[in-house]
């Protein structure tokens, strides 16, 4: 476990044993971020009632059709939204209440990204909720277990920043969040497969999934507001997480380089990923508690990959 810089340990410890939250600044980056994330929400309650409207179902059916196209992008704003509160320094603006706090509507519209990140996380459950009482089936049930997992971890990464968990829990959360995207999206592009299924067979998500997992562990064992700090030879488990997620970056562009007649653009994306994952190192060692946008990006860039794979973009 990582030591924390005197002040920054000495607060997320008064966040871990009384619940006392870490502000951040509420900037006007961070305000267009939100905004920009808010319209996607929108744009995806939007399109599901579209094709609820356009499918050619009847009832129930188009009901069913339309959630899965809006729960596809809650979980994908959510991804997103999860970067923001990582890069602008929010992951303890709540402290570690979990997962409410008696105004966190109002710290919502003020523009809290932590607050935003557990209503829509709601949403994406709620969602969940309705499409396995409409069609309770194995993508379904997955889908909700897996939500459910990933609101356990979500509490456990509050602990993590707080330097009271492992770093695992950090990169576990993350991976969860994915796969509950793609349990949703495996819905729509194939459903006649489960996800397990779907997973074995599509190699090329086997190194973005792995590479993931160390991503949300870099995080979390750097700590909160703490540099990984430049090295030519690691020395702290920070820096040890760190190389081994620049190998499994390496395995992503290898892979995809390998299926790059199948997943070009999915290929292009990975080389933006690597250099992406330069500067946010910088950046963090710059602006440890705030590294910014380059957060967000670089989780975009990761997204786009996961898509790009899944629908074979070209």
């Amino acid at each position: 476990m990582l030591t924390m810089p005197k002040s920054n340990a000495a607060r997320a410890e008064n966040a871990a044993d009384s619940h006392d939250t870490v502000a951040s600044a509420i900037t006007p980056g961070l305000r267009v971020l939100g905004l920009g994330l808010a319209g996607v929400v929108l744009a995806g309650a939007g399109l599901g009632m579209w094709r609820m409207a356009n499918s050619g179902a009847p009832g129930r059916g188009a009901v069913i059709s339309g959630l899965l196209l809006a729960e596809v992008v809650f979980g994908g704003a959510l991804v997103l939204l999860g970067s923001v509160v990582e890069g602008f320094g929010s992951g303890l603006s709540l402290g570690t209440r979990w997962p409410y706090t008696r105004n966190i509507l109002t710290l919502m519209l003020r523009g809290d990204p932590e607050a935003a990140h557990r209503i829509l996380a709601t949403a994406v459950g709620l969602t969940a909720l309705a499409l396995a009482i409409l069609e309770p089936g194995e993508m379904s049930f997955t889908g909700l277990a897996l939500i459910a997992a990933t609101a356990v971890l979500g509490m456990g990464t509050l602990y993590v920043l707080a330097g009271r968990a492992p770093a695992v829990v950090h990169g576990l959360h993350g991976l969860l969040a994915y796969l509950v995207l793609l349990t949703y999206l495996v819905g729509i592009v194939r459903p006649d497969m489960s996800l397990l299924r779907y997973l074995y067979g599509t190699i090329a998500l086997h190194s973005v999934l792995f590479a993931i997992l160390l991503g949300g562990m870099v995080t979390g064992q750097r700590g909160f507001g703490q540099a990984i700090e430049p090295f030519l030879l690691p020395r702290r488990s920070a820096q040890w997480v760190f190389v081994v997620h620049g190998f499994a970056a390496l395995l992503v562009i290898g892979t995809l380089g390998w299926l790059s007649g199948i997943y070009p653009v999915a290929f292009g994306l990975a080389l933006v990923q690597a250099t992406a994952g330069f500067f946010l190192f910088h950046g963090v060692n710059l602006r440890p508690k705030t590294p910014g946008v380059i957060v967000v990006f670089h989780q975009s860039m990761a997204l786009m990959i996961t898509l790009a794979i899944v629908f074979r973009w070209h």
